[in-house]
């Protein structure tokens, strides 16, 4: 691959995007030119005020600074500018200790990407604004508590990622942003949303975790487009019912760390494509009938509530890799589980199972199974039958025997069977040991 690309500034703890490192991997060292004389004036003007900046804060010096950008020399990989055709298309600036830009970053106007991930920032300049090439912008981990109205002239920006600051509101203007198909604005401040916001229906990547939302609005259901919705570590008692209208989200529904105590009975009728669900941590007492629907999902999520059964259409999700249902209420499990064949790890510490139903020997490609602080005094025979298994903890239950079965699980690793009344001297026991199995009594 031929690489045009002018390296200039080199710092020290600079770092770009996982795309563009991939990038610059395939271009070979003597392909890459640095020629800073060749930048325009203006733009070798923001630099070198750059470059002032961080020297005054004490971030720069003689040796840190690799090369200084008034030497002319080829440069090493890890960059933080990156020019095309003489001008700057991409700066980064992470971990910088950067307080402020200067207000004529605006002078960068062909910058596509800029990344100011893990600075110090409490407000951008109003000048950012006109950075009307701006692709992704990255402001992770600073101190920001507002973003100004001006970013809604960024008119090409795709990426906004805001993760880990002070914000409390959003420019109500940001429905502006018509490119935007990934916005993340989790760990801030933000109890209410701006309702331009669900008129981004070009969004695919929503993240709005870690803040202190009471409510969504219905209008949520707009965003059509969206495959991937983070909603975790809020203060949610209930959801939209337009929320089973995001028929596209196919990669992650995060809803964990709420108090949600009930979801809709069609909530999940149209998300057939959904891989990962995570209700945990809620106050949930059942699912419902429809999560039956979720066809696709390898991995479900439902620890820390108080679900005191699992409903029969749970046997519908037969690609299901990973089962958590750790600390419910659970009395029993419902037969349909058996027809769970690709699970691979099955976690119900901390419940009131007394005991396992006979299918869960259908489970053939199981490796963990987590039974934990329950009431369990019994395994069925067909535990012999799951012969993929690696882990079997039994811990703080009321077993008094195992079935003979059990001994011929050539590949378990792991038993625990602390806090029960087994005798040592079991031939099961003794065959597993035979087997390398290491057994805690």
């Amino acid at each position: 691959m031929y690489c045009d690309i002018l390296l200039i500034l080199i710092m020290k703890y600079s770092k770009v995007g996982k795309a563009l490192v991939s990038f610059l991997k395939e271009c070979k060292e003597d392909e890459m030119v640095h020629n800073y004389r060749d930048l325009h004036q203006a733009e070798r003007g923001v630099l070198e005020e750059l470059e002032a900046l961080l020297q005054a804060q004490g971030f720069l010096n003689e040796e840190e600074l690799l090369p200084r950008i008034s030497q002319d020399q080829i440069i090493s990989h890890d960059l933080g500018v990156v020019v095309e055709n003489h001008t700057v298309v991409a700066l980064s600036l992470r971990h910088c200790k950067l307080k402020a830009l200067p207000d004529s970053i605006d002078r960068l106007s062909n910058l596509r990407d800029l990344d100011l991930t893990g600075n110090q920032l409490e407000l951008l300049p109003d000048s950012i604004g006109d950075l009307r090439s701006l692709q992704q912008c990255y402001l992770d981990d600073n101190q920001l508590k507002s973003l100004p109205e001006t970013i809604c002239q960024l008119s090409h920006l795709s990426v906004l990622r805001c993760y880990k600051n002070r914000l409390h509101t959003l420019p109500a203007c940001i429905h502006q942003l018509t490119n935007l198909t990934d916005i993340s604005v989790g760990n801030n401040c933000l109890s209410t949303l701006p309702d331009s916001l669900w008129q981004l229906t070009g969004l695919k990547v929503l993240n709005l975790a870690e803040n202190q939302l009471t409510e969504l609005s219905e209008e949520i259901g707009k965003l059509s487009a969206v495959h991937t919705l983070d909603l975790g570590h809020n203060k949610l008692t209930e959801l939209p019912e337009s929320l089973r209208q995001l028929t596209k989200l196919t990669h992650f529904l995060y809803l964990s760390n709420n108090r949600i105590a009930s979801l809709s009975p069609k909530l999940f009728e149209q998300m057939q494509t959904l891989r990962y669900l995570n209700l945990s941590d809620n106050r949930l007492t059942e699912l419902p009938a429809s999560i039956g629907h979720l066809t696709h999902l390898v991995e479900l999520r439902l620890y820390n509530n108080q679900l005191q059964s699992l409903p029969d259409e749970l046997g519908m999700l037969t690609r299901l890799r990973e089962l958590h249902v750790m600390n419910n209420q659970l009395i029993d499990l419902p037969v349909a589980i058996g027809r769970l064949t690709q699970l691979r790890e099955l976690r119900l510490a901390g419940n009131r199972l007394a005991k396992l139903p006979d299918s869960i020997g259908t489970m053939t490609h199981l490796t963990l199974l987590d039974l934990r602080n329950n009431r369990v005094s019994s395994l069925p025979e067909q535990i012999g039958d799951l012969t993929h298994l690696t882990w079997l903890d039994l811990r703080a239950n009321g077993f008094a025997s195992l079935p003979a079965s059990l001994g011929t699980l050539s590949h378990l690793e792991k038993l625990d069977l602390r806090w029960n009344r087994i005798p040592p001297d079991l031939e099961a026991l003794h065959q597993l040991e035979l087997n390398g199995c290491v057994i805690y009594l």
